[in-house]
C-alpha cells in the first residue's frame, strides 16, 4: 500500500491522486476549497426563481394584448348574434362599443400600457354586461 493518505483508487487499482500542480485549468487548491464552500452557502436553485423584469413585462403586454383582442371578438360576435334577433338597438350596440373599448385595451396591452387596458378591458366588459340588461 503505498501512496498517499488522500488519494483515491479508482475500481481498476490505479493511483488518483491530484495535486494542484495537476490542476488543467490553472486554479490554486486554495481556489478550489473556497469555491467548495461558497457552494454549500449559496443555494443554486434560488437564483433561477428570481424572474427578468423584461419578461415580466414582455409576459404583461402579451396577456392584455390577447386577452382584449379576445374580448373584442366576444363583443362583436354578441353584437351579431344579437342584431339578427329581436333585441332593441341599444343592446348590439352596447356589445359592439364594449367591443370597441376593449380592442382600445388590447392596442394599449401591446404597446406597454398594461395598467390603461387593464381599466378599459374592465370597462368594456361593464359596458357589455350593462347593455345586456337592457334585453
Amino acid at each position: 500500500m503505498s501512496g498517499r493518505g488522500d488519494s483515491e483508487i479508482s475500481e481498476t487499482g490505479e493511483d488518483r491522486s491530484e495535486t494542484p500542480e495537476d490542476l488543467d485549468d490553472g486554479r490554486d487548491l486554495e481556489d478550489v476549497e473556497d469555491l467548495e464552500d461558497v457552494e454549500g452557502l449559496v443555494d443554486v436553485e434560488d437564483s433561477e426563481d428570481v424572474e427578468d423584469p423584461a419578461q415580466v413585462a414582455r409576459r404583461a403586454r402579451w396577456t392584455a394584448a390577447g386577452t382584449g383582442a379576445l374580448l373584442a371578438l366576444a363583443g362583436l360576435a354578441a353584437s351579431m348574434l344579437r342584431a339578427t334577433g329581436s333585441a332593441p338597438a341599444l343592446v348590439p350596440a352596447a356589445y359592439a362599443f364594449g367591443a370597441a373599448v376593449c380592442a382600445l385595451g388590447a392596442f394599449l396591452g401591446s404597446r406597454g400600457r398594461t395598467r390603461r387596458a387593464l381599466w378599459l378591458l374592465i370597462a368594456g366588459v361593464m359596458v357589455m354586461a350593462l347593455g345586456d340588461q337592457f334585453d
